[in-house]
């Protein structure tokens, strides 16, 4: 992932960024702070005299079409802004340049875009209690149901195969054949295992087809979510980045997989790897109660698979960077991201030896 954030200078965005987006005058009383911990774009706090607004350097090697990206943010923050249902959580707002844009085209210094700042908010790297993960599943089953009536195509792809299982699996069979950096025979019983999961993909096939094309998240994980800073409660689902047409059923996975593992994603100690049920009947409990009417019955039946596929998913993303050279996920250690990829994949392989417990609150 991109280190863009780091890369840039506030000098350089004083001097050639922000005369987009602020008056001369504005310029010399402006602060620009560093913020969040994202992996991919490059995001800081920008404080004038009148305004506070967070300003972006989109990464265009994750996002190749970064206009796609701007035009699908403006859709859904004017169709969130007018909802029919009342939308309870704030809405982060893209703010135009000075000319009137959406966002700055700079060539070789980035693809800049600026967004409403949400003030007396934090975020969470981990969830803390049961209550909460049912205010997470709240909150991102509101943010699907509200845009439940807006036709998916109105947005554009922005990642291509973004959730497709087959398609990453075929990657990971490309990159394997490369083998370019020889890492094959110390990771080949996860490969092997991967790729030995030919009855999910079956079920996959049957099931995906029929289900409602829905415009979904595809991110949903506690840091994406802003908390009021007095009480802790959501108060807004922020990175729209991955918003696409798809199945909700990976929107749920998503968060069981992020939200209901006993330990981190990159935990080495794989005994201590499971998946906690407390926390995933009250994700449960949250989606169905923002999406209970929302929801047909094949995409409630969709949503136990939804998990599995996600989870395995992942895992066969970490693999793959990490054959090819650790080029997308940032790593602190040459092993992370096959510490990574085995973590998932043991998270999988739990989701299946716990599955009549856990299918069972879903069934209720």
């Amino acid at each position: 992932m991109s280190h863009a954030t780091a890369a840039v200078t506030t000098a350089f965005i004083q001097h050639v960024v922000l005369p987009h987006y602020v008056t001369e005058e504005q310029q010399c009383q402006t602060q620009i702070q560093p913020l969040g911990n994202g992996h991919i774009n490059g995001t800081w706090r920008v404080i004038t005299p009148q305004i506070t607004f967070v300003l972006q350097r989109i990464n265009t090697t994750v996002f190749p079409q970064p206009w796609a990206l701007i035009n699908n943010a403006v859709v859904i923050a004017k169709h969130l802004s007018m909802a029919k249902t009342a939308y309870p959580l704030a809405v982060t707002q893209p703010l135009a340049t000075l000319s009137g844009d959406f966002a700055i085209d700079l060539g070789a210094q980035g693809f800049w875009r600026a967004m409403s700042y949400i003030a007396n908010s934090c975020s969470v790297e981990q969830l803390s209690s049961v209550q909460q993960a049912t205010q997470l599943a709240q909150a991102f089953g509101q943010f699907v149901a509200a845009l439940a009536d807006l036709n998916p195509d109105s947005l554009q792809e922005v990642i291509p195969a973004f959730r497709s299982l087959p398609a990453r699996l075929h990657t990971l069979q490309q990159v394997a054949e490369t083998d370019r950096l020889q890492r094959l025979d110390g990771c080949r019983q996860w490969y092997d295992f991967a790729f030995s999961q030919q009855a999910l993909l079956t079920e996959l096939a049957e099931i995906e087809p029929l289900l409602p094309r829905r415009i979904c998240h595809n991110d949903t994980k506690i840091n994406n979510l802003l908390f009021a800073q007095t009480q802790p409660c959501p108060i807004a689902v922020v990175d729209l980045d991955t918003c696409m047409p798809g199945p909700l059923m990976y929107d749920f996975g998503d968060m069981v997989r992020s939200c209901c593992a006993a330990v981190a994603e990159d935990a080495t100690e794989l005994q201590r790897v499971r998946m906690m049920p407390d926390y995933f009947a009250a994700l449960v409990a949250g989606w169905q109660q923002a999406l209970g009417t929302t929801m047909t019955s094949l995409e409630r039946q969709s949503l136990w698979l939804g998990t599995r596929v996600v989870t395995l998913m992942l895992a066969v993303r970490f693999l793959t960077d990490y054959l090819d050279g650790d080029r997308y996920f940032r790593i602190t250690h040459p092993q992370h991201n096959l510490e990574r990829a085995a973590n998932q994949l043991t998270l999988y392989q739990q989701l299946l030896a716990q599955q009549s417990v856990l299918k069972d609150v879903l069934d209720k």
